[in-house]
């Protein structure tokens, strides 16, 4: 039942919708923490005089102290969207801090309602009601703190108007509650709206770095993929190598598209598998394809050129025909082998055309020969130092 009311995020935006949450609440709430300060100095002048000190001064004291601090943090200029550490941070925080302000507020609220001559206590909800369906607004992008605070907040109020037998009271609690519920609905549906947003704009993104055929990164997002390893790595090694199938336009000319894509997908999908969480593989044009082992991956102690030899070269069945596809492959090792992603895409092409050559003179079913004394590929061998 609470996951058909309140549906969780989906795992996949959950990090977008935090961040997400973090940047609007950020913009909203430090004006929200100016609004409920200034309102201090208000409160303790409306507050019933016939009302304990603590209820007059002693708890809009605390209101405004909590504003006050809250307001300079906001000041601080820190960007809470930068991470997805602290947006997830700052948003259980604004739950935390919001919801016992709420009840700070509400017994202000109550105790001079009961203390108030009854002509005017009509209007210590109305005070209320103005902050609290403000800061519920503030935190609607956070379900459950806005929850919290239209429930602490405006409940009590509401069931002491309902049940205090004063016409105008019964009229104003039913208000009170009308409008909590609108309040309330409108925020479900504009958590739903963000939702689909953000499931919208990782389709859209998967679409523009994906190749459509294979499912692989295409050559744009392997790019940003490569700068992105290139820029932390500094002086740790990585390993790009190009990939390049063999005789395939014979085949795609003789049996046609359909199996030549065929031959694409099988293709990718022993790439996938072959890289698992440790590299990374693309697509990037006809049969070219990529793959990017990042620094730390276990792939780099391992020789990970054999292993994609008894991935990629063997048989492949489409359409009850039994097919057979080399391919040719070159490396390139970051800083060795060049310190941007053109030089490492010179060597890493380099020695691919090497190998395609090699090939051509000397033809094997194997995707790599063995490679000369001091190359890439041996270093795929020996990256763990052995």
């Amino acid at each position: 039942m609470r996951r058909k009311i309140a549906p969780p995020v989906p795992a996949e935006i959950e990090d977008e919708f935090a961040l997400l949450t973090a940047a609007r609440l950020q913009a909203q709430t430090r004006l929200l923490y100016i609004a409920l300060l200034l309102t201090v100095p208000t409160s303790i002048y409306a507050a019933a005089p016939g009302a304990p000190f603590f209820i007059r001064i002693g708890l809009p004291a605390v209101m405004g102290l909590a504003c006050l601090l809250g307001a300079l943090d906001y000041f601080r200029r820190i960007d809470y969207s930068a991470s997805v550490r602290l947006a997830r941070a700052f948003v259980g925080k604004a739950t935390t801090v919001s919801t016992p302000l709420a009840a700070v507020c509400s017994a202000w609220c109550v105790g001079s309602f009961l203390a108030a001559p009854p002509g005017t206590r009509a209007y210590y909800p109305l005070i209320l009601a103005m902050g609290s369906l403000a800061t519920a607004y503030c935190l609607s992008s956070i379900r459950l703190a806005a929850v919290l605070n239209l429930v602490v907040g405006l409940a009590p109020i509401s069931i002491l108007m309902l049940l205090s037998g004063d016409r105008m009271n019964l009229a104003g609690g039913a208000s009170l509650i009308l409008a909590t519920a609108f309040l309330l609905h409108m925020i479900w549906k504009e958590h739903g709206q963000l939702i689909d947003l953000l499931l919208l704009q990782r389709k859209t993104r998967i679409l523009a770095e994906t190749d459509p055929l294979t499912g692989l990164l295409n050559r744009r997002a392997f790019d940003v993929r490569v700068a992105q390893v290139a820029q932390t790595a500094q002086d740790d090694m990585f390993i790009m190598g190009l990939i390049d199938l063999d005789e395939f336009k014979p085949i795609n000319d003789r049996y046609g598209h359909a199996v030549g894509d065929a031959i694409l997908c099988q293709v990718a999908d022993r790439l996938r598998a072959a890289c698992g969480d440790d590299a990374l593989a693309a697509r990037i044009g006809g049969d070219e394809f990529a793959v990017l082992v990042p620094t730390g991956s276990r792939l780099l102690e391992e020789n990970f050129a054999e292993q994609l030899r008894g991935v990629l070269c063997g048989e492949y069945r489409v359409q009850d025909e039994v097919l057979r596809v080399s391919a040719s492959a070159g490396f390139a090792a970051w800083p060795e082998d060049g310190r941007s992603t053109q030089k490492l895409y010179e060597a890493a092409d380099r020695g691919l055309y090497k190998r395609k050559e090699a090939a051509r003179t000397s033809p094997s079913d194997g995707l790599l020969d063995p490679p000369p004394s001091g190359s890439t590929d041996q270093k795929l061998r020996i990256a763990s130092g052995s």
